[in-house]
């Protein structure tokens, strides 16, 4: 399929490869949801070849950036275990999916709506990331919580499933999604660390779905080493500044290439401008639940009698497909308020003192 990019700049290809090289190397996230619908929308490439040749260019590009979060120890090598050995098959089986939507039009039209739907579930997580690391930072400043550091086996294998289908039917959420998800459950996590284990983690994910379009034949090999001679060093030099990175700058420049892309693939009637819609607010709603569910104290949980693994599992890993709304209306009907209740009632048994450890939203 070389022929086929024959009249492409590939100086452009490998541009977008080195910005979502950078990207990845820096934030652990960012390469499919930015390179996927780049080849849709600048290059004018079928949905599923730019899926699949994003899949060889990232199959490339993730060792390369894992390698140094390797060297410098910054990978959880469990976490990536309970990831990869159900994200792996998952991603195959969403390789297997895409390939039953068929060839024409009207799967084309289908795929952009998935690619932009998914870019939806991508942009909401990099918002819920930020989020999410201004209120551990306030939190930090009052008092740490007092449960120890555990493993969560049943919602990370949850993560790895979610997270290999997503990337076998569209090349997104290796890291755009799966990273957040690793902050909700593991909030004390360091921040080189889900990188590094996010990077390392995506490796099978995108093997398995790029062995999966190798075998339906979507694979474009000419557009993979146009994106690849930028993406390589890319990442290099992306893993190697991500600690100097300024995510204040970074995160909202991806948030809006992001949008832009998602809306260009959705909004082309009023229907897509509804499901556009809708899809926003039902991720964005559950990842704002699992965002909020995070940041309350663990012992306000436990006098709340429930679990706080369970109900951010059930609304972040869920959001994709829809289901984590309807947790999130649950979470804030009904085990929001109790949570509120049981930190007000720590704060007056402590006194004047304890009034700062109430969440800023109660």
């Amino acid at each position: 399929m070389i022929a086929a990019i024959a009249h492409q700049s590939l100086l452009l290809l490998a541009l977008s490869g080195f910005v979502g090289g950078v990207m990845v190397g820096v934030a652990g996230m960012g390469g499919g949801a930015l390179m996927t619908p780049a080849l849709v929308l600048l290059f004018g490439i079928d949905p599923r070849v730019a899926i699949a040749s994003d899949l060889v260019n990232s199959l490339a590009m993730k060792p390369f950036g894992g390698a140094v979060h390797a060297l410098n120890r910054s990978v959880n090598w469990h976490l990536v275990r309970l990831l990869a050995i159900p994200g792996a098959p998952a991603a195959l089986l969403g390789a297997w999916a895409l390939n039953q939507l068929g060839d024409g039009s009207a799967a084309r039209a289908d795929l952009k709506v998935l690619l932009g739907v998914a870019l939806v579930v991508a942009c909401a997580s990099l918002v819920a990331r930020g989020a999410l690391d201004a209120g551990l930072i306030r939190r930090s400043r009052v008092r740490r919580n007092v449960a120890p550091w555990r493993f969560k086996p049943v919602a990370t294998v949850l993560v790895g499933l979610v997270g290999g289908l997503m990337v076998g039917m569209t090349s997104v959420g290796s890291g755009s999604l799966v990273i957040v998800l690793l902050m909700l459950l593991y909030p004390r996590l360091s921040a080189n660390v889900q990188v590094g284990t996010n990077l390392v983690q995506a490796i099978p994910l995108v093997a398995a779905a790029s062995l999966g379009q190798l075998l339906f034949g979507h694979i474009d090999f000419g557009v993979s080493a146009g994106l690849l001679a930028g993406s390589i060093p890319g990442v290099l030099i992306g893993a190697r500044v991500s600690s100097r990175a300024p995510a204040a700058i970074v995160r909202p420049a991806l948030v809006a290439l992001l949008t832009a892309s998602g809306l260009a693939l959705l909004i082309t009637d009023y229907t897509g401008l509804a499901v556009a819609l809708v899809a926003t607010a039902m991720v964005g709603g559950a990842l704002w639940g699992a965002v909020d569910a995070t940041l309350q104290r663990s012992e306000d949980w436990s006098a709340a009698g429930h679990s706080r693994t369970a109900w951010v599992a059930s609304m972040a890993v869920l959001s994709p497909l829809g289901v984590g709304a309807v947790a999130g209306l649950v979470y804030v009907i009904r085990v929001r308020p109790r949570l509120i209740a049981a930190a007000t009632a720590r704060a007056r048994a402590a006194g004047p003192l304890g009034a700062e450890a109430v969440p800023a939203t109660a």
